[in-house]
């Protein structure tokens, strides 16, 4: 099992709280504009990597993981058998998408990722909401959302 990866970022501190690896995976139909990662929308772009091979770079790495983009929904079924070993390594996942935590929770095979998940960063960026003083967002659309205190009808935001 492969996913397509376009990069792995090992140390940033742009996606989430402290020190983090930042895996940015191929593959996006929003096409939001003004997207600061274009390149991101082709499914077929980046590299083949396995499991084995993304979890070595994480484990190398030590820190806690976002998923990103493109948007990391477009590889949802094989993106879970990560999520699960990297949750296992005792591991915080952070994951960006252009969905919304509704739509996520009301797709079968989208909110199978969601046991995984630490904080969901959800909704497509727009481009006329676009706010510098955001933490961890582009757009003020978008949600931070923490999936272990949200139910599928009532999210709850991430709080420091």
């Amino acid at each position: 099992m492969s996913l397509r990866v376009l990069d792995i970022v090992g140390g940033t501190s742009v996606d989430g709280p402290g020190l983090r690896t930042s895996i940015y995976f191929a593959g996006c139909s929003h096409h939001c504009p003004g997207c600061h990662n274009p390149q991101s929308w082709d499914a077929g772009g980046g590299d083949a990597m396995t499991i084995d091979e993304i979890m070595a770079v994480i484990d190398k790495n030590d820190f806690n993981v976002t998923l990103s983009g493109g948007d990391p929904m477009f590889q949802v079924d094989e993106l879970i058998e990560l999520a699960r070993r990297v949750k296992s390594a005792g591991r915080n996942i952070w994951c960006y998408t252009g969905y919304t935590y509704e739509q996520v929770c009301a797709d079968d095979r989208m909110s199978r990722l969601l046991p995984y998940i630490d904080v969901l960063v959800d909704g497509p960026y727009i481009e006329s909401k676009r706010d510098l003083g955001l933490r961890f967002r582009g757009s003020s659309n978008q949600r931070l959302v923490d999936v272990r205190r949200s139910r599928p009808d009532c999210p709850v935001l991430w709080d420091e």
